[in-house]
């Protein structure tokens, strides 16, 4: 249901009320449509800011304002949800019309050569209410606009790129419902990003019941060079079998794997047995949110292919930050705590065996 058609429905229930206590109510709301013909959606929204304005003014200090709208008689349930998406659709448009977010990028450093190899596109929003990035995406899913949202994300995501080092990966963040979106295969055909450089990282388990059409969409993007990166946050039986059907290029692990891996037994035996499992079906290990030098250590030792985290690299807007990746980390400072080639190779034989 459009916009527009579920703001005609609140307001249609709204001048229907026949109660003579909401009669000021009701020719507001009329002076707002006179104002706006033909625009329902901005008719109630500005009706709904004036009455907004109108409390505030009148209650004088907070906690009248809260008695105020306490004794204020509640709208139905179904128009109050409809209400609700009619403010949620407004916010997301608005954002996607005004380009209200901006790309910041991780880097993902090889623990092996120490050295930056890819980057992970995390969207930024601008707004008033500081919201976080999964927010906006979840109240977009929530009003029918997720996909629109995502895909705005990731044409922002793949223009910065264009700052990026030439030859460091991009990581983007998508649904594996949104893999099934036909714009997807168009987004690499206007993109100056080559699709052999971008990895899709699946944001969700992939549902059983969309698992074939996934399959279907996503491999002619992988014969043409993209990569597919999944987590370890869906690890059941049936999850783990689709795995290894996909064969993703790359597993990415977080805190819940390498937290304490330095000091907890049993995580250190976790992240030794997910290096064995990656190594024997080809899989490239990712560790993320590694955030002190003891993780990195043994994540090291253990033979994790790549890494981010704090103790790395914090996210970044700034292209001038991107360029300075491995000059600013300090490098020899880290190698100190970090076994050699050697000693990596002799610590992983030894926990092997």
């Amino acid at each position: 249901m459009s916009v527009r058609v579920q703001a005609w429905g609140i307001i249609a229930a709204v001048l229907a009320d026949t109660d003579p206590a909401g009669a000021a109510v009701r020719q507001r709301l009329s002076n707002s449509l006179d104002e706006n013909p033909g625009v329902p959606e901005r008719a109630l929204l500005e009706y709904l800011l004036e009455s907004r304005r109108s409390d505030a003014d009148a209650a004088g200090t907070p906690e009248t304002a809260r008695d105020m709208r306490l004794s204020t008689p509640a709208l139905p349930p179904q128009v109050a949800e409809q209400l609700d998406a009619i403010r949620s659709m407004s916010r997301i448009s608005a954002l996607l019309e005004n380009q209200m977010l901006m790309t910041a990028f991780q880097p993902i450093y090889g623990l092996e050569g120490k050295g930056v190899v890819g980057a992970e596109a995390l969207s930024r929003f601008v707004s008033d209410d500081g919201a976080a990035a999964e927010l906006w995406f979840a109240e977009a899913n929530a009003v029918g606009l997720g996909a629109n949202l995502e895909f705005s994300a990731l044409g922002s995501a793949a223009a910065a790129a264009r700052n990026l080092p030439g030859d460091l990966y991009v990581s983007l963040n998508i649904s594996p419902t949104s893999c099934l979106d036909p714009r997807l295969p168009e987004l690499f055909d206007h993109i100056e990003l080559p699709i052999s450089r971008v990895v899709l990282e699946l944001t969700e388990d992939i549902p059983e019941e969309e698992y074939l059409q996934f399959i279907s969409a996503i491999n002619p993007l992988r014969e043409r060079g993209l990569r597919i990166a999944v987590d370890d946050t869906h690890t059941g039986a049936g999850a783990l079998s689709r795995m290894l059907h996909l064969r993703p290029d790359f597993l990415k692990v977080g805190r819940n794997v390498i937290s304490d891996v330095d000091t907890d037994g049993l995580q250190h035996a976790l992240a030794a047995c997910l290096v064995d499992f990656t190594d024997q079906i080809g899989i490239t290990l990712v560790a993320e949110g590694i955030e002190t030098v003891g993780e990195l250590r043994v994540l090291t030792e253990l033979g994790v292919s790549a890494g981010q985290g704090y103790l790395l690299g914090r996210p970044s807007v700034r292209p001038e930050d991107w360029a300075n990746w491995n000059s600013k980390l300090d490098l020899d400072g880290l190698k100190r705590h970090l076994p050699g080639p050697d000693e990596s190779r002799t610590v992983r034989q030894g926990n092997e065996s």
